[in-house]
Parts: C-alpha cells; sequence; structure tokens
C-alpha cells in the first residue's frame, strides 16, 4: 500500500529544519575558533626579559665592559687614578705623537694591548639618548667632558693659516702652512667626530684594550 503524500506545511517544516542543520554545521569551526581566542586572551602574558646592558663594570670594578665590542675601558682618563669608588686626580692632555708613544710603552710594560679606540668606538661610549649627551657618569665618574684623541688618523695637505681663529682647533700656531697632519677626535659631551684635529693638539685620552 502507498504511503500518503506528505502534506505542504510538513515539507516546509523539513527544509527549513535542514537548513539550520547545516547553518549549525557550518559555524561550529567558527565558534570553536573564537571560544580559543578567548582563552588565549586570558591566558597570562609571557615576560620579557628585560634588555641587556651593553657597558657593564668588570668584576673587580676597574674596567668598563662593553659587552657587544668585547672592549675594555678604564675607569678614568689617562692620567687619573681609580680609587675603588670615583676617579680623582686630573686628566693628562697629550698630543697624537704623545699619544701614541704612551700607548706603544703601555704595551712594551704591561704586556697588555691597550690603543688609542676607533672613532666609533669612543662614540659608543657617549649616551646620545641622554639630556644633555654625556658619558655614564656611574661608569666614568668625573669624566673629562670634551675632546678625545682616537687612534683613526687622517692626513690633509690644505694650506692653513696659523692665525685663523678657525684653526686653533686644527692645532695651526707652530704647524706647517703647507702641510699639516691631522686626526680624528670625539667630543664626549655630543659624540660628534671630526677629523680635521691637527696632531699638535693637547687632548685628553681615554684607552682600550680587548676584554679580558
Amino acid at each position: 500500500m502507498p504511503l500518503p503524500p506528505i502534506a505542504p506545511a510538513l515539507r516546509g517544516w523539513a527544509a527549513t529544519l535542514a537548513l539550520c542543520a547545516g547553518a549549525l554545521l557550518l559555524a561550529a569551526p567558527a565558534l570553536a575558533a573564537t571560544d580559543r581566542e578567548d582563552e588565549a586572551d586570558d591566558a597570562p602574558p609571557v615576560p620579557v626579559a628585560p634588555a641587556q646592558p651593553v657597558l657593564v663594570p668588570s668584576p673587580d670594578g676597574a674596567l668598563v665592559i662593553d659587552t657587544q665590542a668585547r672592549l675594555a675601558w678604564p675607569r678614568c682618563a689617562q692620567g687619573m687614578q681609580w680609587t675603588g669608588a670615583t676617579c680623582t686626580g686630573v686628566a693628562l692632555r697629550y698630543t697624537y705623537g704623545e699619544a701614541q708613544a704612551l700607548v706603544r710603552q703601555r704595551w712594551k710594560d704591561e704586556g697588555v694591548r691597550w690603543r688609542l679606540p676607533r672613532v666609533p668606538e669612543l662614540r659608543r661610549l657617549v649616551n646620545r639618548n641622554a639630556q644633555p649627551p654625556s658619558v655614564d657618569p656611574q661608569l666614568f665618574p668625573n669624566a673629562p667632558l670634551e675632546w678625545h684623541w682616537t687612534g683613526t688618523a687622517s692626513v690633509n695637505t690644505l694650506s692653513v693659516n696659523p692665525y685663523a681663529y678657525g684653526n686653533v682647533a686644527r692645532g695651526g700656531a707652530g704647524e706647517s702652512s703647507l702641510s699639516v697632519q691631522q686626526g680624528w677626535a670625539v667630543d664626549m659631551t655630543s659624540g660628534e667626530a671630526r677629523g680635521d684635529v691637527g696632531r699638535s693638539t693637547r687632548l685628553p685620552i681615554r684607552l682600550v684594550r680587548p676584554a679580558p
């Protein structure tokens, strides 16, 4: 005996139920993903390790170690003395030739590869984000805030008037007007570097050596 035909109203309800079931199946993955995102939002934040300082005192406190460049700096400029807490005395000033002679003598006497720093190395000691820019007084107490010699050198054969005011910083007085030897220096108050400083100019120095 054949089944009686389904009433049109029942067929409409069946179609509606089928559509709802399909929509629920499609929405299930999205709902699950939303739940996972909510759980992730509720999870505690992962702690971020603090940035390690680049310049740190050595274990005995006598040096400052540049952990990135692997260099060791004395706490005091040449001529000053480290007491264990601060730098005392007065920084000595050298011509470029005197500074290089001192480096050679110290290397010979101590067997340690002391040298004048290069321009980029010395500039790393100046915190240019500070206001005003300067070296860290905790690491380099009583540091002379002025131009320092570097081991970067240049030779310029331009004629120079030794009596011109602008040539004073270039060591004009007493130098030949035909050939002026010049070197690079760094201003420890700003990190500025210039390569037109006459080698007879007397400036402080801060030597550097490989980190132990």
